[in-house]
């Protein structure tokens, strides 16, 4: 149930973006998801693709300083609350979230890429309050 993400650290510079998604888009890798943080100087693109070990190796071998991470995707319906009864879950369960963004599969699935600090935990408490955590297939074949 864990999800690879990839963390790209870039620059704060023109053009750094469009060389990013111009190698995924040259090396065949879809993005499923993204968010991206930033600094004064340099900013982490974080990034669900359809080939994560592919992505890793292709941006690596680009010179970028490229990072994988494993994070959960957490399914919720399209209600209001189901994203805050999700972290009262994660919260009585004692497991913190580091970040989280939106992620919207072809199917319309409404999930958040969540980074936590215990994921086997976190999919239990997840689970036994009826939240489904999506599997990696599910996730990259979006």
């Amino acid at each position: 149930m864990r999800i690879k993400q990839i963390s790209v650290f870039l620059e704060n510079k023109a053009g750094r973006l469009a060389l990013v998604t111009g190698i995924l888009s040259d090396n065949g890798i879809s993005i499923r998801a993204l968010s991206i943080a930033d600094t004064t100087n340099f900013g982490i693109l974080r990034l669900i693709v359809d080939a994560p070990e592919k992505a890793e190796k292709v941006l690596g071998g680009a010179g970028l300083a490229v990072k994988a991470t494993d994070v959960i995707a957490i399914s919720l319906p399209d209600e209001t609350g189901a994203l805050g009864g999700a972290m009262k879950l994660l919260d009585n369960a004692g497991i913190g979230v580091s970040y989280m963004y939106a992620y919207l599969g072809k199917e319309k699935e409404n999930a958040f890429i969540a980074k936590v600090s215990d994921f086997d935990g976190a999919i239990r408490a997840l689970a036994d309050g009826g939240i489904r955590v999506m599997d990696s297939d599910e996730v990259y074949r979006a």
